[in-house]
């Protein structure tokens, strides 16, 4: 009997960006449930949640992201990001006190507030770097960047107040393609220096505590590590020199993969391990790394002897934890999923790795329980992005598949992220073509390994678009297919996507109007008529990054698509109902053209 329901998928709340107050005795986090969002604060020895924010709600952060919110040094307030501008919000509650006034079109985020707590560093349209005054009627806002570059993210505070880092990068590269940190006078009076090289990532630029060191992430190496550079420590390798990676991509702000300690002596970090979490500190002066605990950690904030994170693994649901470093001792501070999935002894995934067609070896990870691999339907479930993963972190959906007596593939098509710039930067030029022979490569290799001859493919955003290129290219490779707010036009997502990722194309495809032509054969509208397989397409009418028309007219043209339109949705859902409503209509969807059963 089945034990997980749609109501527990789609029933709990996402936790971010837990930040200890500055003596280490509480932890501020982002508690965001359907269509509401608050900072919520905790004791960091345990104890009653308190709502601190009520109205505006603050900006929601992606998972393992940030870029919400900051203490001021006495613990007295936060500053946090909402409905366009910065507001103070003091701990004891009551009203916030607006600080900036922005355009509509120009929003306010990522507050980092100086040491001294008398200003806040933000980002301005995901662009310019800003400082406002803290004090009421205090000084005009000044810029401090310069204006040449077309994005910038994460401000932070040197120790000494005077200057301010942060991360950077023009188009049309990506940030994970080139992009670089930058360090300013806090004054406005111009930039001072820039560290980043042609073809290089860096990312996540902070101060140490207590003085102008700079930890951050870069790729130089081949492999996103992290890095730790000074007066007195000019690095020409990694702190952490390993063939594995320490972050993810940017895909937007406040991403905390590491933490400086408070003495900065030593920095804890987050090892990505083939799709595997594991928390780290190394210290410096010796280069020793010490293990703390198995599972994806996320913006990781350290004060005293205390280390906070959000933690997830495959069987572990979204937690805020609390490390006391000395001793490795854990308690869990908050959880996210509705209770019941610990009693459902969802199982950690396996490492599975495969050739490509041209013999490369390509990586995934297979999520089974049960009755025996070959008696169970097979869900080969590709992630968006195209350039991101999906690490082994608590799944709902995932979870729910397992329940059910499917298991489920998790593919790392080249393009992927965490396991080095190479076989990310491999996607180049391929989209279209490369993602479509990886997965079926994926497919192929578990039939072959006798997981399963039943098999749907299902896939959100670039991993519906590439759902839909194999259903076109390989008719007998599956039996479902399920796109998820799916890109099928490239041409029309070039001119209309959002401005984050307007210039994406450039280089997974190539250059328009040069590469028009491949931009036209390998959308899947080009092909819609092609495919026989059973598909069922759905998508959110408010989508800003894959408009709606996409996948209205891919529909129009492929005999076999079933649409469904969710009515005020954009690229995922946020309302529970939509959430319930989309994991029903899959599986009565898959029950019929899989199983051969009744919906």
């Amino acid at each position: 009997m089945s034990s997980i329901s749609p109501e527990m998928v789609s029933g709990g709340r996402m936790l971010g960006e837990p930040r200890l107050s500055h003596d280490g005795k509480d932890v501020a986090f982002v508690s965001a449930w359907g269509s509401l969002c608050a900072i919520v604060l905790v004791p960091a020895a345990g104890g009653a949640e308190r709502i601190v924010t009520v109205a505006p709600a603050p900006s929601r952060p992606r998972p393992f992201g940030g870029g919400c919110f900051d203490w001021l040094p006495d613990g007295s307030a936060v500053v946090y990001a909402a409905v366009g501008d910065l507001w103070l919000q003091p701990r004891s509650g009551g009203s916030p006190r607006r600080l900036t006034t922005q355009p509509v079109d120009q929003p306010a985020t990522a507050p980092a507030v100086s040491p001294d707590g008398t200003e806040v560093a933000y980002v301005v349209d995901e662009r310019h770097i800003a400082v406002a005054s803290l004090a009421t009627n205090g000084a005009w806002p000044r810029r401090i960047s310069g204006g040449t570059n077309d994005f910038a993210l994460d401000p932070s505070w040197s120790a000494d107040c005077a200057f301010i880092a942060w991360h950077e990068w023009t188009v049309p590269h990506m940030p994970w393609d080139e992009s670089q940190w930058v360090v300013a006078p806090a004054d406005g009076s111009g930039p001072v220096a820039a560290m980043g090289n042609v073809g290089e990532q860096t990312q996540q630029p902070r101060f140490s505590p207590t003085g102008t060191d700079i930890a951050y992430l870069s790729d130089r190496t081949g492999w996103l590590n992290l890095w730790v550079l000074g007066p007195n420590r000019v690095p020409d390798k990694p702190v952490v020199d390993e063939p594995l990676e320490h972050g993810s991509p940017t895909w937007g702000a406040g991403q905390r993969s590491f933490a400086w300690s408070p003495d900065g002596t030593r920095v804890a970090f987050n090892r990505n391990e083939e799709g595997f979490g594991r928390l780290c500190i190394v210290t410096l002066e010796t280069g020793d790394v010490r293990d703390i605990a198995k599972a994806h950690h996320g913006g990781l904030d350290w004060k005293g002897d205390t280390l906070v994170a959000v933690r997830s693994g495959g069987r572990t649901p979204h937690q805020i934890v609390a490390y006391e470093v000395s001793s490795g001792s854990c308690r869990t501070l908050a959880h996210g999923p509705a209770l019941g999935f610990e009693a459902a002894n969802v199982p950690e995934p396996t490492l599975v790795t495969y050739p490509a067609d041209d013999g490369l070896t390509l990586y995934g990870r297979l999520y089974t329980s049960g009755s025996p691999l070959a008696e169970r339907p097979l869900i080969c479930w590709l992630h968006g992005g195209p350039t991101d993963q999906w690490p082994v972190i608590f799944t709902p959906r995932i979870a729910w598949w397992l329940d059910r007596g499917w298991s489920v593939l998790v593919p790392d098509v080249r393009g992927s992220t965490g396991h080095g710039r190479a076989y990310t930067q491999a996607m180049a030029g391929h989209w279209g073509k490369m993602d479509t022979a990886d997965a079926v490569a994926a497919i192929r290799y578990a039939k072959a390994q006798g997981w399963s001859d039943r098999v749907a493919l299902m896939g959100g955003s670039a991993g519906g678009f590439t759902v839909l290129n194999v259903l076109a290219e390989h008719r007998d490779i599956c039996l479902a297919g399920v796109a998820l707010y799916p890109v099928t036009d490239l041409v029309s997502l070039a001119d209309g996507t959002h401005r984050y990722e307007a210039h994406y194309t450039d280089s997974l495809v190539g250059p328009l109007p040069s590469a028009v032509q491949a931009y036209r054969q390998r959308s899947p509208l080009a092909r819609a008529a092609d495919i026989t397989t059973p598909l069922l397409v759905l998508h959110g009418s408010n989508d800003n990054v894959v408009p709606v028309s996409q996948a209205e007219s891919f529909a129009a043209k492929c005999p076999t698509a079933e649409l469904h339109i969710y009515e005020g949705e954009g690229h995922g859902w946020r309302r529970p109902e939509t959430t319930i409503d989309e994991i029903e209509r899959v599986r009565a969807f898959l029950h019929r053209h899989v199983l051969r059963l009744a919906p």
